[in-house]
Order: structure tokens, then C-alpha cells, then sequence
């Protein structure tokens, strides 16, 4: 299932989009395929499922924590692939969200092939740049995948619109300069960057990720943008949870509140 089919619904029930990330095997691979689940039950349109990489660099403290427990445990990009496979038919497009040296290791064409064939809609890459994605681009013209690139509020114009150029599915704007991780606000820069996509690409949707926690933030974003990205309040559910089935509990309310919120009139 592509991203498309999710913004073409939202738009016509005029609402933002609602994008959830979780890591592949925090706390366990089974355990992160159930709260996966428990998102797209609960309201998450289109769901980021994380590689756990040994070098983060766009994730904050909450994430990093998840996956150094996740590739403690033993996880390996098969299992990453295992649970895109677990979840793609659950009701939701399946992003997988992977820094580069993880599928470049892998073998471009190679992956694009295998996530393809497990169901998977495509990649986010935060550290891969528009300008180096060539192999990418073929690969992923190849096998129908969805490629989103971040643009951030230091992004120049020119460079705006040849990420928009590049992306399919939607271009992923960061709102504020730093790293992943909830916020008691939202960031005042994110409507200008919205708007600066939109102005360089009227035709590709733009989501505004990091720093949302809660549906009060979520209806706030959604009025100016047309995805909301959680991940690090999702995240924390499954961290601060005493059993794995405390946590998909947890995940459930979170997404349900985060779904009104996005719904708000």
C-alpha cells in the first residue's frame, strides 16, 4: 500500500495524516510487531518502523535508548524486514525509516527487492542526502517504493525544492534543528518550512516530525500540515511500561488520542 492512498484519504475527510514511529524489535521484535498493531488499530495512518543503527544521529535519548536495547538483544535488518512482513496487511502503509550504511551494506537493489516483496511502502533516510541518492532512485523507481528526504528550517530554497523534486509520498520536514524527542511546544519555525515546501511542490504533501506528544500538539500541527510524525512518545510508552503488554496498551491510548487529535474540527 503506498503513503498516497493515506494522504488521499485524509484529505478527503479533511484532516492531517497521523505518522507513528516505533523501532523494529524494542522491546522485542514480537512485542514491537504487537504494538505496531496496536497504532493502526487505534488511528496511526501510516506507521515508521525504525532500524536500530549503532549511530543515530538524528535520534535523541528515548530512541537511541530503544534501539541499543534492540541491538542488544540480538536484532539484525532480517528482523527489521520480518516485521514490515508481520504488519504490512494490519491497514496501514509501512515506511521503514533506516540510516544509509544499513541498506548500502545490504546492497541497494537488493533491499528495495526485499522490503518490496515483505509489503513494505518505502524509505525514509535522514542522512542520505537528495543530491548522493542516485542508486536510491533507481531502486526505488524499480520496485514502486515511496522515497521521503527531510528538509529542515536551514534549508535554502533551491535546495527545498530538489528534495520535494525527489520525494514520493511526502517530504518529511524536521521543525526544529536538533534531534528527535517529545516537546512541551511545538516549534514556531515548522509553519514557515511547511509553507516554503509548499511553494516550491504545491503537489507533494509535507509531515512535521519531531518534537509532538500528544493530541493537543498533534491538532495543533495538523492544522498547518498535512502529516503529523510521533515517535519518541511512542517510544517511551513501551519504555516506561512494567510489562511488554502494559506498553502496546499504552501505545494504543497514545495513538487513539493523538488520532482525535489530528480529527479535531
Amino acid at each position: 500500500m503506498s503513503v498516497a492512498v493515506a494522504f488521499d484519504k485524509a484529505r478527503a475527510e479533511g484532516r492531517s495524516v497521523l505518522i507513528g514511529y516505533l523501532p523494529a524489535g524494542f522491546p522485542t521484535v514480537p512485542g514491537a510487531i504487537d504494538a505496531i498493531k496496536a497504532m493502526i488499530d487505534n488511528g496511526v495512518d501510516v506507521v515508521e518502523v525504525g532500524l536500530p543503527y549503532s549511530d543515530p544521529v538524528m535520534d535523541g535519548p528515548v530512541i537511541q535508548r530503544a534501539t541499543e536495547a534492540a541491538l542488544a538483544g540480538g536484532f539484525r535488518v532480517a528482523d527489521g524486514l520480518r516485521t514490515v512482513e508481520a504488519v504490512a496487511s494490519a491497514g496501514a502503509p509501512i515506511l521503514v525509516m533506516t540510516y544509509w550504511n544499513l541498506v548500502e551494506r545490504y546492497g541497494v537493489d537488493r533491499f528495495a527487492a526485499d522490503l518490496a516483496g515483505a509489503g513494505g511502502a518505502g524509505l525514509i533516510t535522514p542522512d542520505l542526502i537528495p543530491d548522493e541518492s542516485g542508486p536510491w532512485l533507481e531502486a526505488s523507481d524499480a520496485h514502486g517504493l515511496d522515497r521521503v528526504f527531510l528538509v529542515s528550517p536551514s534549508s535554502t530554497d533551491a535546495r527545498i525544492a530538489m528534495t520535494a523534486g525527489r520525494c514520493r509520498g511526502f517530504v518529511y520536514a524536521t521543525s526544529v534543528m536538533g534531534v528527535t524527542g517529545a516537546r512541551s511546544s511545538t516549534s514556531t519555525a515548522a509553519p514557515a518550512l511547511v509553507e516554503r515546501v509548499r511553494k516550491a511542490d504545491p503537489s507533494m504533501p509535507v509531515a512535521v516530525g519531531l518534537g509532538v506528544s500528544n493530541g493537543d500538539q498533534a491538532a495543533e500541527v495538523g492544522a498547518f500540515a498535512d502529516g503529523v510524525i510521533v515517535g519518541s512518545a511512542l517510544v517511551r510508552c513501551l519504555q516506561d511500561a512494567a510489562t511488554p503488554a502494559e506498553g502496546v496498551a499504552a501505545v494504543a491510548a497514545l495513538s487513539a488520542d493523538l488520532a482525535e487529535g489530528v480529527r479535531r474540527r
